[in-house]
């Protein structure tokens, strides 16, 4: 990578790149209430993967041509794309009969799959502490998921669910190994753009009725989940995340799981019970293992990367 295209603006005063961090993971965990209340209104889970990365493929799409010499790179990041955004629809869907905060936990499993997909594609052996981490994150998982907490006729989607942390640990594998020389905005736009050609043809294929929203609230969100969840929240998180360094950022970044307990317990008036609060706790201890400062880059790149 260039030098140019690591330089971020160091005129941040801390304190106020602590609070962009904030306030985007929040903004992070505000997904399942626009998906839901797509999902509800009749949208398809796919449709509504789609409207989350749109936008942003449309409004960064200069920045691909501008840096289009990358093309290896870039057709990384397209296939990355397409990766997370199929695996999406598990995510989308789980939340139209889970509660958001077990699908939440579940979607915080993204590091083991990080850890595991990098060792096997990549050959980048994992540390101990990565170890220790992705155990207590599938130790929470099996705690959110447990018969006590899901019923039986609801595993499967529960497993589907899966797909959406496998895609995301995919992508930041891919992020680490194959585009970390090219600039964080083409980063965003590549695997947005990839996500959108992924989930085109099934959006062309699809009955109106599923994909077109039906007034002006649902539109609203709609443009909510494009801006609110994914645009403005990366922005904010790229700029911000590297003035207060990887470790601070996994400290904070943390709250983007509570805000989903937040939501589906505000929004849908779901009850927090022990198991998702015992597997709530655990993901917050193995973020607090990743935060080591003395870290290797896949360490670094899990505490920093948007989520999503």
């Amino acid at each position: 990578m260039t030098q140019s295209s690591m330089q971020y603006p160091k005129s941040i005063p801390y304190a106020v790149a602590m609070l962009g961090v904030l306030f985007a993971s929040i903004c992070f965990g505000l997904v399942p209430y626009f998906s839901r209340g797509l999902t509800e209104q009749g949208i398809a889970p796919f449709a509504v993967a789609f409207y989350r990365y749109i936008l942003a493929a449309v409004l960064l799409l200069p920045i691909l041509v501008k840096h289009r010499k990358w093309w290896r790179e870039i057709v990384w990041g397209l296939l990355t794309g397409a990766v997370m955004g199929l695996g999406w629809i598990g995510f989308v869907t789980a939340l139209e009969t889970l509660p958001a905060s077990t699908v939440g936990v579940l979607y915080m499993t993204y590091p083991s799959f990080t850890v595991m997909i990098s060792w096997v594609l990549f050959a980048d052996v994992p540390t101990r502490r990565a170890l220790l981490a992705s155990g207590l994150i599938l130790m929470a998982a099996v705690i959110a998921g447990s018969p006590a907490s899901v019923p039986v006729e609801h595993l499967p989607t529960l497993l589907l669910s899966l797909a959406a942390p496998f895609g995301f640990g995919f992508g930041i594998a891919v992020l680490v190994h194959r585009l970390s020389r090219i600039v964080p905005l083409a980063r965003i736009a590549s695997v947005s753009l990839g996500s959108v050609i992924g989930l085109a043809p099934l959006i062309i294929n699809a009955d109106p009725a599923e994909v077109l929203p039906k007034d002006r609230s649902d539109w609203m969100l709609v443009a909510g989940i494009g801006l609110v969840t994914a645009l403005v929240p990366q922005l904010v998180y790229i700029v911000c995340s590297p003035v207060i360094g990887a470790s601070q950022t996994a400290v904070v970044g943390s709250i983007e799981l509570p805000t989903m307990f937040a939501v589906g317990f505000l929004a849908f008036g779901e009850a927090i019970t022990v198991h998702q609060t015992i597997a709530c706790a655990l993901v917050l201890a193995a973020i607090a293992i990743i935060r080591s400062r003395k870290s290797r880059p896949l360490t670094n790149v899990l505490a920093t990367t948007p989520k999503r």
